[in-house]
């Protein structure tokens, strides 16, 4: 897929009429001979370019000034109703290493049928320190998981507000990803189309 080929379909979808709202940009990924019970596809995919703000909450040791945190004696705080409220009041997570078993004990079936458990790829960290906090948030809102659970896959990789340039970038990158992923890579592509939120698909070329 050719950048040019991207950025002639964003200007195609920019000539959709405006909302007063700012709208997402959505890739659609859909998929052919491709056994979604026995092949999967299952990874995170770092963007050139950053499109999210996220709210997030760490499993500390201790409590810190950077991030709402949560230490391991207010564990016993959260069952139920409040494991299942904190779920859904944060976008992503971080976690000590060492608290892990803990996380996955208290939270993790809150946090895992949310997709947001704190992973070896993006989340879970060794250090406390102020630094590595940031860096793991900066990258999270740069991240997004590529995951099939049926043969369509659909990923929002920017902003309507972006310059072309960028969302391109973030479409190409997300694509090639999905791509090289795949166990028969283009054998395994049916389509791939690119939309805002309220706007109708445009196709691309592949």
């Amino acid at each position: 897929m050719e950048k040019e080929t991207v950025i002639k379909a964003l200007v195609e979808l920019r000539k959709s009429e405006k909302k007063k709202f700012a709208q997402s940009v959505d890739i659609l990924v859909n998929l052919k001979n491709f056994d979604i019970k026995r092949e999967n596809v299952n990874l995170f995919v770092p963007l050139p370019h950053k499109f999210k703000e996220i709210k997030a909450a760490a499993f500390l040791t201790a409590k810190s000034k950077v991030i709402d945190s949560i230490t391991k004696v207010e564990f016993d705080k959260y069952k139920g109703k409040v494991a299942k409220k904190l779920a859904k009041e944060y976008d992503f997570f971080i976690a000590n290493a060492a608290l892990m078993p803990a996380v996955a004990t208290t939270f993790g079936r809150y946090l895992g049928s949310m997709g947001k458990m704190p992973s070896p790829q993006l989340g879970i960290i060794t250090k406390e320190d102020e630094a590595t906090i940031h860096d793991v948030i900066a990258k999270a809102e740069k991240m997004i998981r590529v995951k099939t659970k049926e043969p369509s896959i659909k990923l929002c990789i920017g902003k309507e507000s972006m310059k072309d340039e960028e969302i391109a970038e973030n479409i190409l990158t997300t694509y090639n990803a999905i791509l090289n992923a795949l166990p028969k890579k283009k054998e395994n592509l049916k389509s791939v189309l690119i939309k805002f939120t309220m706007s109708k698909p445009v196709k691309l070329e592949i």
